[in-house]
């Protein structure tokens, strides 16, 4: 288990923090927990205000993914909360003979995904992974356990753990001082479970949770 930040190369821009603690109710981040239509392609108030492909934020992070953990060719890898797939589609571009799946909890999203994946994406809940112990090479999840209340996100993380056979990713919403903490809270739609790094390092360990992990961090 390994405190690592392999999203490095995804891009990343200055977040409006403060325009939008000042523009989001209670019923943006009731309706953006439905993970519909509104979410990935309504109003930005709602989650992206429209989710669409673009090459440049996946690819060099699928290849550092790639190299970091020394995936063979026709290796195996799941992505859990997977969205319209574009991160598989990427990877599936730079490794072909890859086996994926993707599962998301949101079937607009996977009625509107990327038709290169589509195939090997399925509506599902991190919670209960329809897969078999060890079944995988390398299991990604991506801000997206976080987003389950406390009981339900240890239980992904146990089921993260049960259906990888060698390495796993997660990203958690996740804080180090009272500024981010607020910072966080302001710019929150979704996540129920978010923590200080320290809680969320004792709650892998409760968990049995062994791969890899990093934080989102709100700037």
């Amino acid at each position: 288990m390994s405190e690592i930040n392999l999203m490095d190369r995804y891009p990343r821009s200055k977040r409006p923090i403060d325009e939008r603690a000042r523009s989001v109710t209670d019923e943006h981040r009731r309706v953006a927990r439905q993970f519909g239509i509104e979410y990935f392609d309504g109003d930005r108030l709602y989650g992206y205000g429209g989710y669409q492909y673009h090459p440049r934020f996946w690819q060099e992070t699928v290849r550092r993914f790639r190299y970091h953990y020394n995936l063979a060719d026709d290796a195996s890898l799941l992505d859990v909360g997977c969205a319209k797939g574009f991160m598989l589609h990427d990877f599936k571009e730079l490794m072909p003979q890859l086996n994926v799946d993707g599962i998301d909890i949101s079937p607009y999203a996977i009625e509107n995904a990327i038709e290169t994946v589509r195939p090997f994406l399925r509506v599902g809940n991190a919670g209960e992974l329809p897969f078999d112990d060890d079944s995988f090479d390398l299991v990604i999840c991506i801000n997206t356990v976080h987003n389950l209340p406390l009981g339900e996100c240890k239980q992904g993380l146990r089921e993260i753990q049960r259906v990888t056979r060698r390495h796993a990713f997660v990203t958690m919403d996740a804080w180090r001082t009272e500024e981010e903490r607020q910072r966080l809270m302001k710019w929150n739609l979704t996540a129920l479970t978010y923590m200080h790094v320290d809680d969320w390092k004792k709650l892998f360990a409760e968990v049995g949770y062994k791969g890899d992990f990093y934080w989102f961090i709100a700037e």
